[in-house]
């Protein structure tokens, strides 16, 4: 069991003891008070005694119909103010009659407490007050007999007493409504909290295997994207060198050209292939920064392919994050690869821009061109699976890739991503 849990039933159980306290105590009072009444034989006021009996019957029956039989009445202000009137008649005759009732009419203080409200509270307790005061005197001879201002003095100090000990009780019962309400809301936030942890729990479950599943098709695509970039790329360039080389095999200079670019390419191809592999940035990159990797691509592909291309560097070139570097390196290598596979072009002209925010590549050729929005026989736009995995790359940098192209035209790629530095978080 929990601690407000705990702490609830024992606030229940100390509640239903005062209850039961305050249902039995009347009764309880009234006949110590009645028998105190029959056991005095020497009583000089004996022949009052008749008097005493009907008032106690009578006080008996008022507590039974009013305190006990009808706990329904309890919330009826004005009906449990009549009760309370009632029983302060009763008590103070009793008390006129027989000084020791005024044992009995201690009960004013608790029920002036249970069923009055607000100021009425005090008025009760001054009026219980007042009546015992003519307990403590021994009667109203007493007082007849010129001790009136010994009834008012006990009176007053009686009723201030009274009523500060009625603040004091109402506030703690006021502080223990609240402690009783705070429990109540903490059980119910607890239970609420329960069900969030329950429900959490599974959402959390819920989303580790989406987790599990994005990563596993991230991991794909990313091998995909490299396997493109890196075999592919290379044996369709290892397969272009041998055409040309079957085509001048009488030409022992230029077939021997073919067949060194041919073993440079497979060699370049089987070593990136290890590195992403292991995951490794490219070989251009580990060696060289972005502009001079970017230039070497760029030197060696003009001299395979026999096509004019230089990279042209603005801005100020600075270390930029490894993904960064990668993206641009292999958005440069796609579209040379697009330009020898399709352009058909005399010349390519590689821009890299360092801005203050953004790192951009731009690649031009003058070659054929083609129609972007023409659907392609994958079911994509705007490319092959060259482009779409180049514009993959460039959208996980939150970065943007534009093509521009028409039939005759030639194409312009522009490859933007955050200028990220080396050593900073995506």
């Amino acid at each position: 069991m929990s601690i407000e849990a705990e702490l609830r039933a024992e606030f229940d159980r100390w509640e239903r003891k005062e209850i039961a306290a305050f249902q039995v105590l009347p009764y309880l009072l009234l006949a110590v008070c009645t028998l105190i009444a029959l056991l005095l034989p020497l009583w000089e006021l004996w022949q009052h005694l008749p008097m005493t009996l009907v008032l106690s019957i009578a006080t008996t029956i008022w507590l039974l119909w009013f305190h006990t039989l009808h706990p329904g009445w309890h919330q009826n202000a004005s009906l449990m103010g009549l009760y309370y009137t009632g029983l302060m008649v009763l008590a103070a005759s009793l008390v006129a009659i027989a000084p020791w009732y005024g044992l009995f009419a201690f009960v004013g203080y608790p029920q002036a407490f249970q069923y009055l409200a607000g100021h009425w509270r005090y008025a009760g307790t001054a009026a219980t007050s007042m009546i015992m005061a003519v307990s403590y005197l021994g009667g109203m001879a007493t007082i007849t007999a010129g001790f009136w201002w010994a009834w008012v003095a006990i009176s007053l100090i009686s009723t201030v007493l009274a009523c500060a000990s009625s603040y004091f009780v109402e506030s703690a019962d006021a502080r223990n409504h609240k402690q009783k309400r705070a429990l109540a809301e903490l059980h119910e936030t607890n239970v609420k909290l329960e069900a969030a942890l329950e429900e959490n729990a599974g959402l959390h479950a819920q989303l580790l295997v989406q987790a599990r599943e994005a990563g596993v098709l991230d991991e794909r695509q990313r091998m995909a994207r490299e396997i493109h970039d890196t075999l592919a790329q290379g044996l369709a360039g290892i397969l272009t060198q041998l055409q040309a080389a079957e085509q001048t095999l009488d030409e022992p200079p230029t077939l021997r050209r073919h067949m060194t670019n041919a073993m440079n390419l497979a060699r370049e191809s089987l070593t990136e292939a290890r590195r992403t592999v292991h995951a490794v940035e490219p070989e251009a990159l580990a060696e060289a920064r972005l502009p001079d990797a970017i230039s070497d691509v760029t030197r060696r592909w003009s001299e395979v392919n026999d096509i004019d291309a230089a990279l042209t560097t603005t801005g100020d070139p600075r270390p930029m994050h490894a993904e960064v570097e990668v993206t641009l390196l292999r958005a440069a290598q796609e579209a040379l690869t697009n330009v020898a596979k399709h352009a058909k072009a005399s010349r390519v002209g590689l821009t890299l821009s360092y801005m203050e925010d953004l790192v951009t590549l731009d690649v031009r050729d003058d070659g054929v061109g083609f129609e972007p929005n023409t659907k392609r026989a994958n079911g994509s736009t705007n490319g092959g699976f060259g482009l779409a995995g180049m514009r993959q790359r460039v959208q996980r940098l939150a970065g943007r890739l534009d093509i521009e192209s028409e039939p005759g035209g030639g194409t312009a790629i522009s490859a933007s991503v955050p200028a990220i530095p080396a050593g900073g978080g995506q």
